[in-house]
């Protein structure tokens, strides 16, 4: 099994399970009762929140049963504030429903947008939450996408729900050829799944862990939260990175998270929403780290826009440093999503051991059924090592000048940007040099609504699976994400929506 074939038990005796509050705001001594709340008493202030909008006072009122506590000032008389909390505390109870599951990350965020007119009118706005990247052809040197495909009869039936063999064979060239030159160990078809979608993949791999605490880095992909709340298989553990050396993931870290009893890594690299990543050769010390200790898990969405090499095409990938493809429990996710532009196709790939990947091709059948099968095929001609490595040089230049323009352009408005991303399209952005009014995540999200301009606050990478932690004070608070993944048109049409709000709220200080 995932995460237990080496660790049947915790071998390192002594070391004390992790405690379900360890990461809670406050630590009760070890005699002290934690305090419950009557149940009545949070029924009855979830009832008064869902009869309307209320006013700050009632706001106040009816969250202290919830909160603990006196809530923050700022809290009190912010009304995003207060709709986020609402739909993060559930709502009214429902037979046979759990409907405390909001939504998340950008669909949130695009929720709140279409109270303002969003999706009747969506030209009209600057959506820099969204993160995806520029679908269509105008990027010089890069290939022309499909805009119709051929259906063969086979395309009408039901596809393996591992994915078809021709582009499971395409999927272990191109990694073979990019990754894997002058290696005994090459990955075959049977290494590969084909998922439709990351999400669907993370889920997949998520429903076939073992029994095994699992380690996830804070902030990361938003999408996380839920699938680490949903199966009760592994134990979901947080590791806070420093802003102070820009969220660097420190081999060390990795080693005494394993000490810890940690038998699964997971992590975005590239990583996202910081635009850092972690290459060789740190990424190849935390995998000799892993080796026959724990599952790593390499969520690589990312890995086509590397700055780091001049932008030669050079991808970043942990099948660099696999040593043997069936030994390894190294699991690695990519697709067409973001470095080929096609995030509406869905179509995603898993590679690993032979052992793993057929566990994961059959818990398909039951979660998603697989991935379309004339998309498939359509993908195939497309995954050509040679198409793909140009393909890659001319993504990285096109995408670095963008990043560039707009780190430049935010600078200009005020604000302190103290390292430049070098992978991703997200600039992960301090706003604690402006007005109060619009220093953190929330705030400021709404200002920029009113400009027509969306970004993503910093809070929903906080993440925080079954909400065990009360996130007021989170350090993302300050933060949002801003992508630079649309057309330059759109970045220019943002930016000047965010240049207005800072100069607004600066006049009104």
């Amino acid at each position: 099994m995932f995460g237990g074939r080496k660790f049947s038990v915790n071998r390192h005796t002594g070391v004390p399970k992790p405690l379900m509050r360890r990461f809670s705001g406050v630590e009760p001594s070890a005699n002290e009762a934690v305090p419950l709340q009557p149940p009545m008493a949070v029924l009855a202030a979830v009832v008064r929140l869902a009869r309307g909008d209320p006013s700050p006072a009632a706001a106040a009122a009816a969250l202290a049963p919830l909160h603990g506590g006196e809530l923050h000032e700022t809290e009190i008389q912010s009304k995003i504030h207060r709709q986020f909390r609402n739909a993060h505390e559930g709502h009214l109870p429902h037979a046979g429903l759990d409907a405390s599951r909001s939504s998340t990350g950008v669909v949130w965020c695009t929720e709140r947008a279409s109270e303002y007119g969003f999706l009747e009118e969506p030209d009209a706005w600057a959506n820099l939450g969204q993160g995806a990247p520029e679908v269509e052809d105008d990027i010089s040197g890069c290939f022309k996408r499909p805009e119709t495909i051929d259906i063969s009869v086979a395309a009408r039936e039901y596809g393996p729900t591992a994915g078809i063999r021709p582009l499971r064979e395409a999927v272990a060239k191109l990694y073979n050829e990019m990754h894997r030159k002058g290696k005994d160990s090459l990955y075959t078809w049977e290494n590969v799944a084909i998922v439709p979608g990351g999400r669907a993949g993370l889920i997949r791999i998520a429903a076939v862990l073992g029994n095994s605490y699992l380690s996830f880095f804070l902030p990361d992909y938003t999408a996380y939260n839920e699938m680490l709340s949903l199966f009760k298989n592994f134990a979901a553990i947080p590791v806070p990175l420093s802003e102070e050396d820009g969220y660097h993931i420190h081999p060390d870290k990795i080693a005494e998270e394993i000490a810890r009893g940690t038998s699964v890594i997971l992590t975005s690299n590239p990583r996202n929403p910081t635009g850092r990543v972690v290459a060789n050769p740190e990424l190849a010390e935390i995998q000799d780290i892993c080796r026959g200790r724990a599952t790593f898990i390499s969520d690589e969405f990312y890995s086509g826009y590397n700055y780091t090499s001049n932008c030669d095409g050079t991808t970043i990938s942990a099948a660099e440093n696999v040593e043997d493809v069936d030994e390894d429990d190294v699991l690695i996710i990519d697709g067409l999503t973001k470095r080929f532009r096609l995030p509406g196709w869905r179509i995603a790939w898993i590679l690993g051991p032979k052992e793993y990947i057929s566990a994961i091709g059959s818990c398909g059948s039951y979660l998603d059924g697989g991935a379309c099968h004339a998309f498939q095929e359509a993908a195939i001609p497309m995954l050509d090592p040679t198409l793909v490595q140009n393909e890659m040089v001319h993504l990285q230049r096109h995408f670095r000048d963008k990043r560039d323009f707009v780190v430049r352009r935010l600078r200009e408005m005020g604000f302190v940007i103290k390292y430049v991303p070098d992978s991703t399209f997200y600039l992960w952005l301090n706003l604690e040099g402006l007005p109060e009014t619009i220093a953190d995540g929330l705030n400021f999200f709404q200002a920029c609504l009113e400009e027509k301009v969306i970004v993503v606050p910093g809070i929903f990478f906080d993440l925080n699976p079954s909400r065990r932690r009360d996130l007021f004070d989170s350090p993302c608070h300050h933060f949002v994400r801003f992508s630079y993944g649309p057309r330059m048109d759109v970045l220019r049409m943002g930016l000047d929506g965010i240049e207005r709000v800072v100069n607004k709220h600066r006049k009104s200080n």
